[in-house]
């Protein structure tokens, strides 16, 4: 039975134009051709790579959170209630009004009691300002050096600047050694998003980020068993160029250079509506939808390909929605929030205080934490 479903995972019509088969990819006179079997590599880059993120969060960002000052808002514990706490846990963290009072009546306490005991328990679940600050910190180091080593490994490359060498002799395209780290980077580093998704700061576009990571990973392990790497290098270096300026934008922002995040985030949205609404959908996705068509006949990968970058575009129309918002409200009116983020609330039992309205002591402004994938 697994022999069969072998044969049919490795058909070479799922993968490969029909007049090839996997034979012709094998490795001879001195061309070397990419293999299913060197993805095993990503799941040990992916642990390293979470290593090296405790340690430089704890041993580097940590550090200079300290020097850039900083620091986590005193919150206020909620006091111990069995009722409220099984509640909240296994029923609802924003309680209606009419439920308010229903735990009034089981609590003996007054509502006013009941609803501060809800927004510090909510509080107390919230990541802190430092914890934000150093995994921007670390995006922003990984996009940095990504960038860079795409940069690199394309600047000389005859398919940067005339993408219908992408296809020139597909799919007998032998594998270059800059290629095949650049991959194993990337997706060791998306598998590390995805294996610390539990532990990160948790926005309101989880489910859209699952996705992004899930899609990018199936569409990068696609190219490499399909041999379509020169377009996914092209792919990979797109995206990162704009990321460099989102982290960068929100560490600057957590470290309360507000002006100076302002205009890195202004740059970044200008940035990303160029690399993602214009150049990823004009330029990269016209050329894996039309170029390969002068060369070879449609089959599976062909389609697969081009929907899994479909869905890849309609995430960037997704997130543009949200940057927009927030480009505008950075430039035209206060900010007051983030539409991704649950802000930290005034915990106060003051009746003089506000009851619900998010605060800004965790550096939260918008142009902090959209994302740009």
């Amino acid at each position: 039975m697994l022999q069969t479903v072998s044969e049919w995972l490795w058909w070479e019509r799922l993968w490969l134009p029909g007049n090839v088969s996997w034979s012709d990819l094998e490795d001879n006179e001195g061309r070397v051709y990419a293999k299913a079997s060197q993805l095993y590599a990503v799941l040990p880059c992916a642990l390293c790579l979470l290593v090296v993120r405790y340690l430089f969060e704890r041993y580097v960002a940590t550090p200079l959170a300290d020097m850039w000052g900083v620091r986590d808002r005193v919150r206020r514990k909620a006091e111990p209630n069995h009722v409220l706490e099984k509640y909240f846990c296994s029923q609802t963290r924003l309680p209606s009004q009419a439920d308010v009072r229903s735990l009034c009546k089981k609590t003996s306490w007054p509502e006013r009691r009941v609803q501060v005991w809800f927004r510090r328990r909510r509080n107390q679940d919230r990541p802190a300002l430092r914890k934000r600050f150093c995994e921007a910190s670390w995006r922003c180091l990984f996009y940095f050096f990504a960038f860079v080593g795409g940069v690199l490994a394309l600047y000389d490359k005859p398919w940067l600047y005339n993408l219908k060498e992408v296809w020139a002799g597909f799919p007998k395209q032998s594998l270059l050694p800059s290629q095949y780290w650049y991959y194993l980077l990337e997706m060791g580093f998306y598998l590390s998003l995805l294996l610390s998704l539990s532990t990160d700061v948790k926005r309101k576009d989880f489910k859209e980020q699952v996705i992004h990571h899930i899609a990018t990973l199936t569409l990068l392990s696609f190219s490499w068993f399909s041999n379509y790497i020169r377009i996914g290098t092209l792919v990979m270096a797109v995206h990162d160029s704009a990321d460099i300026l989102l982290e960068c934008a929100k560490v600057l922002n957590y470290a309360k250079w507000h002006q100076t995040a302002n205009a890195m985030f202004a740059v970044f949205t200008l940035l990303f509506m160029l690399t993602r609404l214009v150049i990823f959908p004009l330029w990269l996705i016209h050329c894996t939808w039309v170029y390969p068509l002068e060369t070879f006949a449609p089959f599976f990968g062909y389609y697969f390909f081009n929907v899994m970058l479909v869905v890849l575009q309609i995430l960037h129309l997704y997130w543009a929605v949200l940057i927009s918002r927030m480009f505008y409200k950075c430039v035209f009116t206060k900010l007051e929030g983030d539409d991704r983020s649950d802000e930290e609330e005034d915990d106060s039992d003051s009746s003089n205080e506000r009851k619900h309205k998010p605060t800004h002591f965790n550096g939260s402004g918008t142009r902090g934490r959209a994302n740009g994938h």
